[in-house]
């Protein structure tokens, strides 16, 4: 039975099918939702959030040693957070197949960089699986885990935006290959201190033949022969756009596409006339090819920032032949639509807490997360980012620079949990003298609100423990922690400069609930009183998307204000009331 599936739905149902046992992940767009849709297989198969990815990747690993087959998900930038086990992993093997799904963000449509995780495969010395559609995705999982069985490996399958929330017909079938964990002792092959992991290292190399052989036989790659005055070489989602852009090329498209199937690139190469290789951001397969002796252009075309398209691969044909790019005009609705500046939405609890701030002349140091938007006008109260937790170790490094101003870290509950928490400890253990927020808004918000360690509720829906950030804060070593009530703007102006006043590090939590996960009844909203208003434009300053400043006098929409009173309380002219809606 054929099904329209998503990308991510797709590698959710072929981790049931695949006989997958276990599957763990940290949320990140554009992965999230792989494990949102398995956990419908959960009496099948077990799925979990795990603090981070490192954690999440170890788990996963840990099954598959034991002999059962299991998969990690995780963004791009979250293979950064589990590149040790994964290095190490690539060494000891594993016994039940284990496959890491790793979705690119080409574009950076929801994320801090661009990165290419195809890297990740060549420098694990890994095989790495690029599905094109929705079907692939699906298939490609039961290839991992037979890859993973047969070669004792590690294997990464990459997808990327496009593939994860693009949907095609998926052909589906029943669940096969599951396996009992059943972990045999053997240190020499699960240990790798030094003395056995060197023999481990050699063995890496020669797995790595075998699958080069593997990858030339393997149906995951073809040659799709058509005029050969052209060939062009394309994994992933490019294949789609070059099958439209360049419908008349040959193509060798790669499916199985690390470690590079030489001799079939030799053999498509010595066909073609001319031969282009399209892929997104870094150049790996056109400098592999040249470095086998084989002439192709690439780079000289194709862009190597940002997403394909086929759009841009239109211009890109237009360049190599020396013409003019077709013009596709905007339509007229396109243009008269106005824009939408990121901002926190109405009733965001974040608002009390960067209101508050901005009366204090400090550094914050912010972090991934919904918060990451006080960086704009008109809150302007975020100064850095850098990664997931760095805005707790960010703060501190400040701090110990000499920094003349306070300085403030900034994160988000899930981020506390994710990589927060060293970074906590780490100012407690070296006497700094910053103070961090943690804005606790019971949920993992920009991602789509999934579940974490402080929430009580597992991936499956199952209670479970609440863990405290407050009682970790005081584990750490931190002595002054207050909470506030961000909504409470009198009392969360007097805490804050009590904590910045202070000669010691601090621990702040804000805690108050995101309003678009447990979605408040609204019985009455906040209006401005226009006769009594001076048009000081106070409230405006807040950014509430629910205030219209316009040109006249500030209005509340009534259709987008839940009611926080945020804006009632910083009115000095006490002109915004409740009224019925």
């Amino acid at each position: 039975m054929a099904i329209l599936m998503s990308g991510n739905q797709a590698i959710a149902r072929g981790a049931y099918e695949a006989g997958i046992s276990v599957a763990s992940g940290y949320p990140g767009t554009p992965s999230t939702e792989i494990l949102e849709n398995v956990v419908q297989y959960k009496d099948t198969l077990y799925c979990e959030w795990a603090p981070n990815e490192k954690v999440a990747f170890e788990v996963a690993a840990a099954a598959a040693i034991s002999g059962a087959r299991s998969m990690v998900t995780m963004k791009h930038v979250g293979l950064n957070v589990a590149a040790d086990p994964l290095m190490t992993l690539a060494y000891t093997g594993v016994e039940g197949g284990f496959v890491a799904i790793v979705a690119d963000d080409p574009g950076m449509h929801s994320s801090q960089n661009e990165q290419d995780s195809r890297n990740y495969a060549i420098f694990a010395k890994i095989p790495l699986l690029e599905p094109s559609d929705s079907q692939e995705a699906k298939d490609f999982i039961k290839l991992a885990m037979e890859l993973s069985e047969e070669f004792k490996t590690p294997v990464i399958l990459r997808t990327n935006t496009r593939i994860s929330h693009s949907r095609t017909l998926v052909e589906t079938t029943e669940r096969s290959g599951e396996r009992n964990a059943d972990f045999q002792k053997d240190p020499t092959r699960w240990v790798p201190v030094p003395l056995w992991a060197r023999e481990m290292r050699v063995k890496v190399e020669e797995r790595l033949g075998k699958l080069r052989e593997a990858a030339n036989k393997s149906k995951a790659n073809r040659i799709e022969w058509r005029d050969k005055s052209l060939g062009i070489v394309v994994s992933s989602i490019s294949y789609q756009y070059v099958r439209e852009v360049w419908p008349e090329a040959s193509v060798l498209k790669l499916g199985f596409s690390y470690p590079y199937p030489d001799d079939l690139i030799k053999e498509f190469s010595a066909g073609v006339d001319k031969l282009l290789v399209v892929e997104e951001l870094d150049s790996l397969m056109e400098e592999h090819i040249r470095s086998i002796g084989i002439d192709c252009i690439g780079r000289d075309f194709i862009p190597g920032i940002g997403e394909l398209s086929s759009d841009k691969l239109r211009q890109c044909r237009a360049n190599m032949e020396g013409q003019k790019a077709p013009e596709y005009p905007i339509g007229e609705y396109v243009s008269e639509l106005p824009a939408r500046p990121p901002v926190l939405c109405p009733g965001c609890p974040h608002r009390g807490v960067f209101y508050a701030l901005g009366k204090h002349d400090v550094v914050v140091t912010g972090d991934i997360g919904c918060y990451s938007l006080g960086a704009f006008k008109p809150l302007s109260r975020l100064d850095t980012i850098l990664c997931m937790g760095g805005g707790v170790s960010m703060a501190h490094g400040m701090d110990k620079a000499g920094e003349k101003r306070k300085v403030v870290g900034m994160v988000g509950d899930s981020t506390f949990f994710h990589s927060g928490i060293t970074g906590l400890l780490n100012i407690a253990y070296n006497k700094g003298n910053s103070t961090i927020f943690v804005v606790d808004n019971r949920t993992t918000a920009m991602t789509g609100h999934q579940e974490h360690p402080g929430t009580g509720l597992t991936l499956q829906g199952e209670p479970t423990v609440e863990a405290s950030i407050e009682e970790i804060g005081k584990a750490c070593g931190i002595k002054r922690v207050v909470t506030i009530d961000p909504y409470d703007i009198p009392t969360t102006m007097e805490k804050i400069s009590a904590e910045l006043e202070a000669e010691e590090a601090s621990l702040i939590v804000s805690r108050a609930a995101c309003p678009l996960r447990h979605r408040p009844v609204v019985e009455k909203v906040f209006q401005v009183d226009q006769d009594a208003c001076v048009n000081c434009r106070m409230c405006t300053k807040i950014g509430c998307p629910a205030i219209d400043g316009g040109n006249d006098k500030p209005q509340i929409n009534d259709v987008l204000c839940i009611a926080c009173g945020i804006c009632e309380q910083i009115c000095p002219k006490k002109c915004i009331k409740l009224s019925d809606k």
